[in-house]
């Protein structure tokens, strides 16, 4: 019960610190440049966090919860889990780089559960409770295909995530600056 506890502490001080490490990247743009003033920037991301849930659901939150086989976690992975990601987030928030807390959480549990498995069976097989041998690597999520023509799932699909987002972005953000400078000449001229 005091494991229980401990986690669901530590879980309330990764969430505390999920705040401060990501609303900087959040709202630090429409304050440099002056669109909000640091109070409307931090409603405006509070109302947009609180309508996020409203809209998008827990798909983060089950996310991180199907980033390993629930056969081989108790409280100590959990709880090595979140230690891991607060410690990477205060280190990156320290050190002012940019990271995800998502990421890192599941990145936190990912390792934890690999770390149980080798602990538990060794790098060698073991016969599960369903009969079938089991290694160690197995223990995460990689990949899981889509369902129905559905989205794929699993840390290698984050991971390419991860190196996609930051490209997609300049592609996109590359083609309506064109888009934008091509429109304004032509109502200028």
């Amino acid at each position: 019960m005091t494991l229980l506890i401990l986690i669901i502490v530590l879980a309330l001080i990764f969430d505390y610190i999920n705040g401060f490490h990501d609303a900087a990247n959040a709202i630090a743009t429409v304050v440099a440049t002056k669109v909000l003033t640091p109070f409307q920037a931090v409603v405006w991301a509070a109302f947009f966090n609180f309508l996020a849930y409203w809209v998008f659901g827990f798909g983060v939150a089950d996310t991180v919860a199907k980033t390993a086989h629930t056969m081989e976690i108790n409280l100590v992975v959990i709880l090595a889990g979140v230690i891991a990601a607060i410690c990477w987030n205060l280190l990156t928030w320290w050190l002012g780089i940019p990271s995800s807390s998502s990421h890192t959480l599941i990145g936190g549990f990912a390792g934890a559960a690999v770390a149980h498995a080798i602990a538990v069976h060794g790098f060698s097989g073991y016969v599960g409770e369903d009969g079938a041998t089991h290694y160690w690597y197995e223990i995460v999520s990689w990949y899981k295909a889509g369902k129905d023509g559905g989205m794929p799932s699993g840390v290698l699909i984050i991971i390419a995530f991860i190196v996609l987002a930051p490209l997609l972005g300049v592609i996109a953000s590359y083609l309506i600056s064109i888009w934008l400078l091509n429109a304004s000449r032509k109502s200028i001229g």
